[in-house]
């Protein structure tokens, strides 16, 4: 059971609804997003429905859920959800392309491929400052250095930065430089870590476990969500199957099966899915025809020397057939390509 709160109601009226389940044996979390908060409860429902929750001032509805993973369902939240990175948009309006190296290796390389996706239509700048390698003898990423770099080329550029966390100690570090906090594949399952990312008060971009049903994903969003955190984007990356033609399978009916059953936005990675650059324009063209809220691709400006994932980072002539893909579907399917934030002044007048 969730209580979903008026768009006026303040900590008052929330404060309130909490005191009341709890009063009564209940236990309730708040969950906060864009544009409303959710109240979800845990107890007996029967018990809890005798309380006159909607009539308490500032509650909008009550609603019984039936699917587990209660408050990321559609079954309270009818409209889909925008979710706001740096004031960048992601839902289901607009088509949102993210794009950058998959590792910050120097503030050269990081502000090339920043200048690149910005100039290809990318609105956000997403770089791994933490990689959580298959071996351990892999470039690991430059940690804190590595996010300052980062910071420095979004005040350069003006995009707005997603990096990936690894380890919920790291969670307030990565946080106070990133404007959106990313969950790998790897870490889907990592509860510590996405309680963490629920309570650090951050958007937060969850990619799908290689090996996780779709149910198992939208219950780790959950986790986040039962936190605080309405502000939660999932990320299709393709799955593990017995074909080894590419580096994993794009799972492309992901998109509008969680669309259905969740009102997060949903985006997919096609560098990761296919592993090969040359696949990575056709699967982004299949996300934008499914319906995905966005993309988020790994650009490079000298792959044949990346660090990390070289051989399906995209280059300058990719990213122009990329961004003539996105103008072109966009209107296609119903949406708005979203345009990247103004330069700020005093890197345009440098």
């Amino acid at each position: 059971m969730v209580v979903v709160m008026t768009a006026e109601a303040g900590e008052t009226e929330v404060d309130g609804v909490v005191d009341r389940v709890r009063s009564a044996g209940g236990d309730a979390f708040v969950s906060r997003g864009m544009s409303r908060t959710i109240v979800g409860l845990v107890g007996d429902v029967d018990h809890l429905d005798t309380l006159n929750l909607r009539g308490m001032p500032g509650v909008s509805d009550v609603v019984r859920i039936t699917s587990p993973y209660k408050l990321v369902s559609r079954e309270h939240h009818r409209e889909r959800s925008v979710i706001r990175v740096g004031g960048v948009p992601i839902g289901p309006d607009t088509l949102t392309v993210i794009a950058g190296p998959c590792a910050v290796e120097t503030a050269e390389q990081t502000l090339a491929s920043a200048q690149m996706a910005r100039a290809a239509g990318a609105s956000l700048l997403r770089g791994g400052a933490y990689k959580p390698r298959s071996s351990p003898y892999a470039f690991q990423g430059l940690g804190e250095a590595g996010l300052k770099i980062l910071a420095e080329v979004r005040t350069e550029t003006g995009l707005p930065v997603v990096t990936e966390v690894v380890d919920p100690g790291d969670v307030d570090l990565v946080a106070s430089y990133a404007d959106m906090l990313q969950v790998g594949t790897r870490n889907m399952q990592n509860f510590p870590l996405l309680q963490a990312v629920g309570g650090v008060g951050k958007p937060v971009m969850l990619k799908r476990g290689m090996n996780a049903t779709i149910e198992e994903w939208l219950m780790a969003a959950e986790y986040i969500a039962q936190r605080g955190n309405l502000d939660i984007v999932l990320c299709e990356r393709g799955i593990r199957t017995f074909e080894k033609a590419t580096r994993n399978t794009l799972d492309i009916s992901a998109v509008p099966v969680a669309q259905r059953l969740s009102h997060l936005p949903v985006i997919v990675d096609p560098s990761h899915s296919g592993g090969r650059r040359d696949l990575v324009l056709p699967l982004s063209r299949a996300a934008i025809a499914v319906g995905a809220d966005g993309v988020i691709v790994d650009v490079h400006p000298h792959p044949e020397s990346a660090l990390c994932d070289g051989p399906q980072a995209l280059v300058e002539s990719d990213l122009r057939e990329l961004a003539a893909v996105a103008a072109h579907l966009s209107p296609l399917v119903g949406r708005t390509l979203t345009p990247a934030p103004a330069i700020p002044r005093e890197a345009a007048l440098a």
